[in-house]
C-alpha cells in the first residue's frame, strides 16, 4: 500500500463521531507528489456520445474576452478558447475576421500592451499549475520571447513605463511565500531586483511615470496593507491598513497626495472614498449595495466603478475633477455591464454586456466621440439561446430565520403540473467569498436541459451582501453558519414536494463549493441523496499544511489558524464524519492543483473505498484547480450529469 492509500487508525461505529483520524497523512502538492500508478488508476475514462454530445454543443456557445484596444483604436487583442484552450487573438478592425496570435496546449492570456502599441505582454500557464510565466510578443504576431518562466514560481506583470521600454513584475522566486518586485529592461533583457522584503507584495498603482509607487501587501484573503515606496531610499511609508483587519483597495486619485479608497470600514457595504490628510470623504452614494470594484484611467480623467446589486452588475462613471457622475451608454435588460481595460491615453474603454439569454457582447467606447462600437461577435452554433431559462431570485430560511438568497433555474416542464417532483441539484459556489450571480450560465442550462431544477444559494460568507454577511463564516465562526448548507435541502424537501412525494436532491460545487458538497454528504448525511465534489477540501488541516505557501498565509484568515482553531477545523472537516457517508459520492480533482492538493481527494476516496461506500474518484493528470482544456471540461461536466442522472432520476 503506497502513501496515498491511507488506513484509519481508529474507526468507531456508524452511530458515533470519528475524532480526527490518525492516518498516514499525505504531503506535498502537484502531479509529482502522486505515484503515477495512482494517477493511472483514477484517470478519466471516455464517456458515451449520448452523454457528451449536448455538452460539446453547449461549450461551443461562448464569448471571447473583453479585450484591449491599441492606442489608435484600430486593433483589438482578446482571449478566446475556441481551440479548446485559452489563447490570444487579434482583430484588425471591428467585427473583422480574428487572427490567432498564440497556440498550443498551455493557457495564454493578455497581461497588458506597451503604450506604443508594438508589443503584448502575455501570461502563460502550464497544465493548470498556476505558476505562470511572463512573455513578450510583437502585436503583428510571431514567436514569444520569455521574460521569466520558472518552475513553481508565479511571475506577474505589474507595470509598463511610458517609454515602453521598462516593465515591473512580481515573482515568488526568492521564497515561495513571498513576492519580490523586479524591474526588467525590454531592450537589454536585464532584470534588477528592486524590492525583496518578506510578504505578498504587488504594485497597486504608480503616479506619473515611476515618480511614486503605491505598494500593496496582502495580509489575508481580503485584507491588505498599503505603502508608498521611495525608490531612492528603499523605504516604505505606511498609508493604510497597518495593524488592521480591514478590507481596502487603493489607487492614486487625480493628485499625488490624494487616494481613492474602496472599503466597507464605515458602513455595512463597500463605498468609494477620497482619502487625504488622514480624512475620508465619500464620493459614491450610500446605498444598500456594494461598490464591488473601481478603476481610474492612467490620465486620471475618469473613475469607473461597479455596483453589485444583489448579484447584478451596474456600471457607473465619475469625473475625477468634479466627482460628478458621467452619463454612460444604456443597455436595456442587461444583467451585467462590465468595464474592461482603458487605453493608456484614456480614449478607449472596452465594455462587456451580458444577459441571461445571450453570450456576452463586447464593445469599445470612444470617450472623445461618445461612440459605442461592437467589436467581437460571440458564437452560438445550433443553439437558440433565447430559449434559455432565466434565473429567478428566491430565498430559503436558515434555521435561525435568516433568509438565504438563492438563484433558481426551473425547467419549463418542472413548472407544470406533474405526478412526481423534478430532481434538484444544489450548486454551492467557491471562495468561500464568491457569489453565485444571474446572467448567461451554460453550466446551469445543461442541468436544466437534463431535467434538473438547478439551485445556487449564497450562504453566509458569500460576497455581495455586506461585510457582516461576508465575515459571518470566518475561522471558528463557520461552525455557526455551516448549517446553511443543510438548511437548503431541508427547505426543498419540505416545500417542493409534489403529491406528497419528496424530490431527490443532489449537492455539488467546486473549490469551497466542493468542500460544501463533501460537508453536506458527511456532517449532514441524509440531507442530500448524491454529491459531486470538484477540487474540494476533505480535511482543512491537511489542506492548510499542503496548499501553496503563499496561499496558506491568505487562507488562514478565512479558515482559521491550524493551532489556535484546531478543534473547530477538525469539527468542520468532512473527513471527520467519514463514518456517516452512505449516499453515492463523485470526487473530481486536478493533479496539478496548487490550491487544493490532489491528496485531499485521495485521502477521502481511500477511506470511502475501505468502507465500501459507493464512490468514484476522477483525477485529471493535466489540470489544476478545475478543468481548463475543453476536452476535459466535457468529461468533468459529463461525469457530473451522468452521475446525478443515475442517482437522482431512478424511482
Amino acid at each position: 500500500m503506497n502513501k496515498y492509500l491511507l488506513s484509519l487508525a481508529l474507526l468507531l461505529s456508524s452511530s458515533t463521531l470519528i475524532p480526527y483520524p490518525v492516518v498516514a497523512q499525505y504531503s506535498g502538492l502537484g502531479k509529482n507528489s502522486v505515484d503515477p500508478t495512482v494517477l493511472q488508476r483514477y484517470a478519466p475514462k471516455p464517456l458515451a456520445p449520448s452523454v457528451t454530445q449536448n455538452i460539446e454543443q453547449m461549450l461551443d456557445v461562448r464569448s471571447p474576452g473583453l479585450g484591449i484596444v491599441t492606442p489608435d483604436g484600430k486593433r483589438m487583442f482578446f482571449t478566446w478558447s475556441i481551440t479548446g484552450t485559452v489563447q490570444v487573438w487579434r482583430l484588425d478592425g471591428a467585427q473583422q475576421f480574428p487572427v490567432q496570435m498564440t497556440g498550443g496546449q498551455d493557457a495564454t492570456r493578455i497581461a497588458s500592451m506597451t503604450p506604443d502599441g508594438k508589443y503584448l505582454l502575455l501570461s502563460r500557464d502550464r497544465q493548470g499549475e498556476e505558476n505562470p510565466g511572463l512573455y513578450l510578443q510583437p502585436t503583428d504576431g510571431g514567436q514569444l520571447e520569455v521574460i521569466q518562466h520558472k518552475p513553481k514560481v508565479r511571475t506577474s506583470l505589474q507595470y509598463i513605463s511610458d517609454d515602453s521600454r521598462t516593465i515591473y513584475f512580481s515573482a515568488n522566486d526568492i521564497a515561495p511565500d513571498s513576492f519580490a518586485i523586479y524591474r526588467y529592461d525590454l531592450q537589454t533583457k536585464k532584470k534588477i531586483l528592486i524590492f525583496a522584503e518578506k510578504g505578498i507584495w504587488s504594485i497597486a498603482d504608480i503616479w506619473g511615470d515611476r515618480q511614486k509607487f503605491l505598494f500593496s501587501k496582502a495580509t489575508g484573503n481580503i485584507f491588505s496593507e498599503y505603502y508608498e515606496f521611495d525608490k531612492k531610499t528603499q523605504k516604505l511609508k505606511p498609508i493604510l491598513g497597518q495593524n488592521e483587519q480591514e478590507e481596502y483597495t487603493i489607487q492614486y486619485s487625480a493628485s499625488p497626495d490624494e487616494y481613492l479608497v474602496l472599503t466597507p470600514k464605515f458602513g455595512e457595504f463597500r463605498r468609494l472614498y477620497r482619502y487625504k490628510n488622514s480624512k475620508f470623504t465619500p464620493i459614491t452614494p450610500e446605498i444598500k449595495a456594494d461598490v464591488s470594484n473601481f478603476d481610474i484611467d492612467y490620465q486620471r480623467l475618469r473613475i469607473l466603478y461597479s455596483i453589485n446589486d444583489g448579484g447584478y452588475s451596474r456600471l457607473k462613471a465619475i469625473d475625477t475633477r468634479t466627482f460628478q457622475e458621467i452619463t454612460l451608454p444604456e443597455f436595456a435588460n442587461a444583467d451585467h455591464v462590465i468595464a474592461g481595460i482603458t487605453t493608456r491615453n484614456g480614449r478607449y474603454t472596452s465594455l462587456g454586456v451580458e444577459t441571461s439569454t445571450a453570450p456576452r457582447l463586447s464593445y469599445v467606447y470612444d470617450w472623445q466621440t461618445n461612440k459605442l462600437t461592437q467589436w467581437v461577435l460571440p458564437s452560438a452554433p445550433e443553439i437558440d439561446t433565447r430559449q434559455f431559462v432565466v434565473a429567478k431570485l428566491e430565498s430559503y430560511p436558515a434555521r435561525d430565520g435568516t433568509p438565504i438568497p438563492t438563484f433558481v433555474y426551473r425547467p419549463p416542464q418542472c413548472q407544470q403540473a406533474k405526478a412526481i417532483p423534478c430532481p434538484v441539484v444544489v450548486n454551492f459556489h467557491g471562495g468561500p467569498e464568491g457569489q453565485s450571480i444571474p446572467g448567461f450560465n451554460r453550466f446551469a442550462q445543461l442541468f436544466v436541459q437534463s431535467g434538473f431544477i438547478f439551485v445556487e444559494p449564497n450562504v453566509r460568507g458569500s460576497n455581495g451582501y455586506g461585510k457582516s454577511w461576508l465575515n459571518a463564516d470566518n475561522a471558528s465562526d463557520r461552525t455557526k453558519v455551516i448549517t446553511d448548507i443543510e438548511d437548503a435541502a431541508l427547505y426543498i424537501r419540505k416545500n417542493w414536494q409534489v403529491n406528497g412525494k419528496v424530490p431527490k436532491i443532489g449537492i455539488m460545487g467546486g473549490s469551497y463549493g466542493g468542500y460544501s458538497a463533501l460537508i453536506g454528504m458527511s456532517k449532514f448525511a441524509g440531507s442530500y441523496d448524491a454529491g459531486v465534489s470538484v477540487v474540494g477540501i476533505s480535511n482543512i488541516l491537511t489542506f492548510l499544511n499542503n496548499t501553496a505557501p503563499y496561499r496558506r498565509i491568505l487562507r488562514i484568515t478565512e479558515y482559521g489558524d491550524p493551532e489556535r482553531d484546531r478543534e473547530a477545523l477538525i469539527a468542520l472537516s468532512p473527513i471527520t464524519y467519514i463514518d456517516r457517508i452512505k449516499s453515492p459520492l463523485l470526487i473530481i480533482q486536478g493533479a496539478n492543483d496548487p490550491r487544493v492538493p490532489v491528496g485531499e481527494a485521495l485521502q477521502i476516496q481511500t477511506l470511502l473505498e475501505n468502507k465500501k461506500v459507493p464512490s468514484q474518484l476522477v483525477i485529471f493528470p493535466d489540470e489544476g484547480h478545475g478543468t481548463g482544456k475543453r476536452s476535459n471540461q466535457v468529461l468533468e461536466i459529463g461525469y457530473a450529469l451522468d452521475f446525478f442522472s443515475k442517482h437522482l432520476k431512478s424511482e
